[in-house]
């Protein structure tokens, strides 16, 4: 399965009161979108993600974020996004809310398994309290209902992409979700495990409670990494895993790939597991010569080991050449298939330091790298 996320994000949540849309509201330190934003992008088995959003909302969207405008309902924004992701190469979909900041890796990693044996899978909680019929306007009892076989749907809602666009295509009028949809097309709908913390903020008093969660749950690390090496004889460079033609090398006990070092470095050191010399000692012969994807996929398996997530990574390359930006989709592919991530988590990018120093002397290459860790 290859699998997209689409965070629906184009509503205006005026329930919650007055001031922005509640997506865009600050909530234990990041904004609600950024929070539903991070627990999809840092999912191992989620490639790609795509927000829909309000027209007017362009500003507030994370760097580097794929949106698409939303329309006048749910169920017409949800049919943009699906629409954007089609012919893409994605087989499977998942459709969540933006407003759902608090979902868990668990309940995600559970619609995802669902989806290998059902075409539609979602998240729910079965109802567990007596249920009233009542008069509103007058606040009096009127009779009650069975709960028996009654599921309080949550997001994200898991579909093979053909037939949920197929079906959002076909459909008319309103839903209540996109599992109501589905099965008005005919799909089966697998009921996955929910969580009573995978609450949707609808009013005010909701965002408290999502604090509480956030705040007492989520384990966020970050680390960095700088890495340099110096330029001898040889005829070619490698950096993050790409081996560029150059008319100098770089020294180093391993291969000298700098971006590759620093990276790994960073994740050591949001893990508070020191740096690649503690884990691979330079006096070591065995490791004369080695190539670094040994190193950073130690980090990454030490990372998950620990329970933690891949959120993103960042890196620079300081240097005056060889020139960086040719290669860069391919150090960033590279990365991504090393580390087990999408390339939409990984950034390669490239300086000059202005002629100035060593790498403006071009005496070698220095790296900078930032690593996100996520623990759910």
């Amino acid at each position: 399965m290859k699998i997209a996320a689409l965070i629906v994000a184009a509503g205006r949540g005026t329930r919650a009161g007055a001031g922005l849309p509640k997506q865009w509201r600050p909530l234990a330190g990041r904004r609600v979108f950024d929070w539903t934003y991070l627990a999809m992008a840092s999912h191992p088995d989620i490639a790609h993600v795509l927000a829909v959003i309000h027209p007017q909302d362009q500003a507030h969207l994370p760097a580097g974020l794929e949106a698409v405008s939303g329309g006048a309902t749910r169920s017409a924004s949800v049919r943009a996004g699906l629409a954007a992701l089609e012919g893409r190469g994605f087989s499977h979909v998942l459709i969540h809310d933006a407003a759902r900041a608090c979902v868990s890796a668990a309940v995600v990693s559970g619609v995802i398994e669902a989806l290998k044996s059902a075409e539609a899978a979602a998240p729910a909680l079965p109802v567990t309290d007596a249920l009233w019929q009542g008069d509103a306007e007058a606040g009096r009892v009127t009779g009650a209902a069975s709960r028996d076989g009654l599921f309080r749907a949550q997001t994200p809602q898991g579909f093979a992409l053909p037939a949920i666009l197929a079906a959002h295509r076909a459909h008319q009028g309103a839903a209540e979700d996109d599992v109501q949809i589905a099965r008005m097309a005919g799909l089966d709908v697998a009921i996955t495990l929910g969580d009573e913390d995978n609450l949707k903020l609808t009013h005010a008093q909701d965002f408290a409670r999502a604090e509480r969660i956030l705040r007492g749950t989520m384990d966020i690390r970050l680390g960095n990494g700088f890495d340099v090496h110096a330029f001898t004889e040889g005829d070619h460079v490698v950096l993050c895993g790409v081996t560029i033609p150059h008319s100098m090398a770089l020294l180093g006990h391993s291969d000298a790939d700098v971006g590759m070092h620093a990276i790994t470095d960073a994740l050591y050191g949001a893990l508070a597991e020191g740096d690649i010399g503690r884990h691979f000692p330079p006096s070591d012969p065995q490791w004369k010569g080695a190539a670094s994807h040994i190193f950073l996929a130690h980090a990454c398996d030490l990372a998950r080991s620990k329970g933690y997530e891949i959120g993103n990574i960042d890196c620079t390359l300081i240097c005056e050449q060889p020139k960086i930006g040719p290669h860069a989709s391919a150090m960033q592919a590279e990365l991504a298939r090393i580390m087990g991530l999408g390339p939409s988590r990984i950034s390669v990018k490239a300086t000059t330091s202005e002629r100035l120093g060593f790498t403006g002397r071009e005496e070698g290459i220095a790296a900078l790298a930032t690593a996100t860790l996520v623990k759910p």
